[in-house]
Order: C-alpha cells, then structure tokens, then sequence
C-alpha cells in the first residue's frame, strides 16, 4: 500500500471511542447516518488535518488543527469525528457529515492506486473554502508538522472552487500560487482605474 499514514495520537482516538460510545454525544451530534448507522460504528483512516496560514512566493506554512477519523459503518463511512488540541491534551471536537466524507475516500482510493508512496494528511483553506488531500511526499516525517514541499500532490475534494477541478492531483509548487491569487482580494478600483483585460481573473487550472 503506496499510502503511509502518520499514527494519530492515542488520546485522540481515545476521546472519539468515548464519544462512540457516549449515547448522549451520538444522540446529539447533528449527524442523522451516524445516528441511524446500522451495527456497531468504529473510527478508520485517522489524518492530520492542517490549514493552510501563508502562503506566498517565499513558501507556505500551514498550522495543526487537529485530527479527523471517517466513522465506519460496515464498508462504508457514514460520518467523521474531529479531534482538537486542548491545554489538557487531546479531545474530542464533534461530529459532522457531508460531501468531503465521500470524496475524502473517492481520493483516497485514487491516491492508492498511484503506486507511488505518499503520507495523507488534510489541507484546508478557509479562505476559498476549500479541502485537499495532501499527498507529502516524506512518508517519514511528523504528521503533525511541516509545510507542502514542491514536489506533493495536493488533491482538491469536491466540492472544489470553481474552476479547479476536484480529484486531480496538482503539483504543491503549481496549486499553491494560484490559491494565493484566488485568496488575494483584489484591490479596489479608482476613478481613473481602467477596466479591461489586464484585471481579468486568470484561468486556475
């Protein structure tokens, strides 16, 4: 298997079989597929989930925000739990679900079959609303650090930002500088500001 996936920190998984097993917490989560999830419900494919913080010709840099685990129903995910760093350590965050459920595993399968092996980890970008599949390509490092070296594939989940299509593998070094634009207002037009081609949006992908 091409995917090496960093191990999450035990507390984490910890706190969301407390959660798992918590009726109230279940009851209560906004979720109707975990509540109504047939069988016996377990955590699976546990991945960093880091957001994106700088990002500019220099580099980018991004920040933990916690843990992410699809819950598991039989073959299939029907929610996932997140985890945050709290001065105590590791807790459980909240339930959620929705479309990246599905396209976390549609990319997941897809990144497995590529051959070549990689480190999953989450990379959001609040600012374009918007999740990738971070494909770090040191299968050896801390899942809890570092920053998209040039070479990783950041996969865009759907849904994605119009005009970035969502499931292809971008380059880090050719994704990252057309986030930045996209994140970038633009600046205000004055009076005497012309309006033509040279303000146009270039294309994104």
């Amino acid at each position: 298997m091409p995917l090496h996936a960093p191990p999450a920190p035990a507390p984490a998984l910890r706190s969301v079989l407390t959660a798992l097993g918590s009726p109230t917490a279940v009851r209560e989560a906004r979720t109707p597929s975990l509540r109504a999830a047939p069988g016996p419900v377990t955590p699976d494919l546990p991945l960093p989930v880091h957001v994106l913080e700088r990002n500019t010709t220099a580099g980018a840099t991004t920040r933990l925000a916690g843990w992410r685990f699809l819950i598991r129903s039989g073959d299939r995910a029907v929610a996932a739990a997140e985890t945050m760093l709290t001065p105590d350590g590791w807790a459980f965050s909240h339930f959620f679900e929705g479309p990246y459920i599905a396209s976390t595993e549609i990319a997941l399968r897809q990144a497995e079959a590529v051959g070549q092996p990689f480190q999953p980890r989450l990379l959001s970008v609040p600012e374009l609303y918007m999740l990738t599949l971070w494909l770090h390509g040191d299968c050896a490092a801390d899942g809890a650090g570092g920053a998209p070296l040039a070479t990783d594939l950041l996969v865009p989940l759907a849904p994605a930002p119009p005009g970035i299509a969502a499931y292809r593998p971008y380059r880090a070094a050719e994704l990252l500088p057309v986030l930045n634009l996209r994140a970038t207002p633009a600046p205000l037009l004055g009076p005497s500001d012309p309006v033509g081609p040279a303000h146009a949006d270039s294309p994104a992908a």
